[in-house]
C-alpha cells in the first residue's frame, strides 16, 4: 500500500468507524490518525489493518478493533500527567495510543512473545514510556501502585473487582464484560475509598482473557 493510499486509510478509519462510534475526543482522534497501525499487525494481515475487524493475533487472541480502541480510550480521559496500566498489551498498537495520551503505560501480558514483539515495534516509533511486564493478570494486577486507568483489552464472562483497588480516587477502569455474541463494554469509576460508579458504554465482543474466572455451570 503507498504512502498516499495508507493516510487515506487511517483517514477513512476515523471519520468512518472512530467518528461515527461517537469517540469526538480531538486528542484521542489525532493519537489514533497519527499512530501508524499498520507497523502494529503482522505482515501479512497489513491490508486489513484499517478495516473494522478484531485481527487475529495468535494464541486465541485478537486486537482491539479501531472504534473498540477509540471508545476505550476516549473514556479514559487521560491526560499528559498521568498513569495507565493496560491488561493485554498484545500487538502493543493500543499500547502506543495510551502513551502518547498519558504520562506512563505499564501493560501486561501473559504471552512473552506479544512483549518482544510489542518492545520492537514501541522502540521503532520512539515510543519510550511504557514498562512491559510478564504475568497473568486475569483475577487482578497488585504491583503495589495505584492507576489513573486501567485498561482491560480482553473480555471477563463476569465481572470481578480484581482491578479496582488499583485505581487511584476518580481512576477510571475500563472492561468488556459478558459471553458471546454480545458483551458489554463498561467504565468503572472510584469515586471514593470504596466506592465505585458504573456506566455502560457499548455492546460488542471480545475473546476472554486466558484464565478469566468464571463461576462454574452446571447442567443437570
Amino acid at each position: 500500500m503507498s504512502d498516499m493510499n495508507l493516510e487515506q486509510a487511517r483517514f477513512n478509519m476515523v471519520e468512518q468507524q472512530i467518528r461515527p462510534w461517537e469517540v469526538l475526543d480531538p486528542r484521542v482522534l489525532q493519537v489514533l490518525e497519527y499512530t501508524p497501525r499498520e507497523r502494529f499487525v503482522p505482515d501479512h494481515l497489513r491490508n486489513l489493518a484499517f478495516s473494522d475487524m478484531n485481527l487475529p493475533m495468535g494464541h486465541g487472541e485478537v486486537m482491539l478493533s479501531p472504534k473498540q480502541e477509540g471508545r476505550m480510550a476516549q473514556a479514559a480521559e487521560l491526560d499528559e500527567s498521568e498513569q495507565a496500566l493496560e491488561i493485554g498489551t498484545g500487538s502493543g498498537y493500543f499500547t502506543a495510543c495510551l502513551a502518547r495520551l498519558c504520562g506512563h503505560v505499564t501493560s501486561v501480558d501473559i504471552h512473552q512473545d506479544f512483549l518482544d514483539t510489542a518492545a520492537e515495534r514501541l522502540e521503532r516509533e520512539a515510543i519510550r514510556n511504557v514498562t512491559l511486564k510478564q504475568g497473568d493478570a486475569a483475577r487482578g494486577w497488585d504491583d503495589g501502585k495505584r492507576y489513573d486507568a486501567v485498561v482491560v483489552t480482553g473480555g471477563l464472562p463476569e465481572l470481578h473487582q480484581g482491578f479496582h483497588h488499583s485505581l487511584t480516587v476518580g481512576g477510571r477502569l475500563l472492561l468488556i464484560v459478558g459471553e458471546a455474541p454480545i458483551m458489554e463494554g463498561l467504565l468503572i469509576t472510584r469515586v471514593g475509598e470504596d466506592q465505585w460508579s458504573t456506566e455502560s458504554l457499548f455492546d460488542t465482543w471480545l475473546p476472554p482473557l486466558i484464565n478469566a474466572p468464571r463461576t462454574r455451570r452446571f447442567d443437570f
